[in-house]
């Protein structure tokens, strides 16, 4: 009579149930990717590490000088500024370009068309987008990569969105000192957008070298769609969507708006601006939107205008910072800050005009700084 075996059913080794060993299955989670992402997110780069980074063409360490440049935190402001300082040198003597243009002009796809072409010529490019911020929540959609897929997968360019945050004609606050950052990395092509069309776009038009003003054709009155002081800043101005039926419409804009820039005085670099058409869509005319700008640069290094531009460019930003510092050292003073909830009841309640409201702030602040 055969042995009875007392082993429960679930620990039988020759059950039918039995879980065999599989194939090893690898881990889950890359370990070694994880290191990697840990690594580049890193907060705590010493100033030279960031500077190396740089200067090294490594866009994640440019990413994140960027976030330090644009944080509002005291102690990130003097990091930010000892990079930028020791990325001075590193600039290379890039071309700056600012392109402005009524919303649904196709800024964004033009940007994408151009900056292709720029690459296709050899350059490195770099976009500062500028996203408007709401006045209400105080937030950007920063969606400007999503309308350039290809421009912003290319190994050659460099695209960063940034919130206006409410800074005069929708220009990053601290744009300047980006595209410090950027030449220090080796892009010689720096793009700026902007919001929009309006009377504050002196704001890009004081730090870049060429100022490119978009427009449509067959929008309504051509000469009348823009403002002039917005025509007399420019240095070049493009038809775009110049394809279909728009592009009969579009070389009678382009007439139309040349004989209206010859009504203006001559622009103290001395260069006479163009019309071109263009269609950022069909990636036609783009080429003689950079001979253009390639023209002008040519006539202002010529006659020395570039040099003297750039200098009082620095000295509108020595004066634009001053203004910053001033502000900020007003409203973040703790006398400012303690009087300002009380100082906004009365004048809510009526009790106080707004301008005797301002002049409890400033005696507040002055009063203490005198001590």
């Amino acid at each position: 009579m055969p042995e009875k075996n007392n082993t429960p059913d679930n620990k039988r080794t020759d059950s039918a149930l039995k879980v065999n060993k599989g194939i090893a299955q690898p881990p889950a989670l890359n370990e070694n990717a994880i290191r990697a992402i840990q690594a580049r997110k890193r907060t705590d780069l010493g100033v030279d590490e960031y500077v190396a980074g740089i200067a090294a063409q490594d866009r994640g360490t440019l990413s994140r000088a960027i976030t330090l440049v644009e944080s509002s935190l005291p102690a990130h402001y003097e990091k930010a500024q000892q990079i930028i300082e020791k990325c001075i040198p590193l600039s290379s003597r890039s071309l700056r370009i600012g392109i402005t243009g009524v919303p649904g002009v196709g800024k964004s796809t033009f940007i994408e068309a151009f900056g292709m072409h720029l690459i296709e010529k050899g350059h490195k490019i770099a976009v500062l987008a500028v996203d408007p911020s709401s006045e209400i929540s105080k937030g950007s959609i920063l969606g400007d990569k999503t309308r350039m897929e290809l421009l912003s997968t290319h190994e050659q360019a460099f695209i960063r969105p940034s919130p206006s945050a409410g800074s005069l004609g929708g220009v990053a606050r601290k744009t300047r000192e980006i595209i410090i950052l950027c030449e220090a990395a080796g892009y010689d092509r720096i793009l700026v957008e902007t919001v929009g069309v309006g009377q504050s776009e002196t704001a890009v038009h004081s730090m870049v070298d060429f100022f490119l003003l978009l427009m449509l054709a067959g929008a309504g009155d051509e000469l009348q769609g823009i403002k002039r002081g917005i025509m007399e800043m420019c240095d070049g101005m493009v038809i775009n969507k110049a394809d279909g039926d728009n592009l009969i419409k579009a070389q009678n804009a382009r007439v139309q708006y040349q004989n209206a820039l010859h009504l203006f005085p001559p622009p103290a670099s001395g260069w006479a601006p163009q019309v071109e058409i263009c269609s950022s869509l069909k990636k036609t005319g783009i080429d003689k939107v950079n001979e253009m700008i390639n023209a002008f640069f040519a006539h202002i290094d010529k006659n020395g205008f570039f040099v003297k531009k750039r200098k009082s460019q620095q000295k509108h930003q020595m004066y634009e910072s001053i203004k910053q510092y001033l502000s900020d050292h007003f409203y973040l003073h703790p006398k400012v800050l303690d009087k300002t909830p009380s100082t906004l009841a009365m004048m809510e309640n009526n009790k106080l005009t707004p301008y005797q409201a301002a002049q409890i702030l400033l005696d507040a602040y002055f009063n203490d700084i005198r001590k």
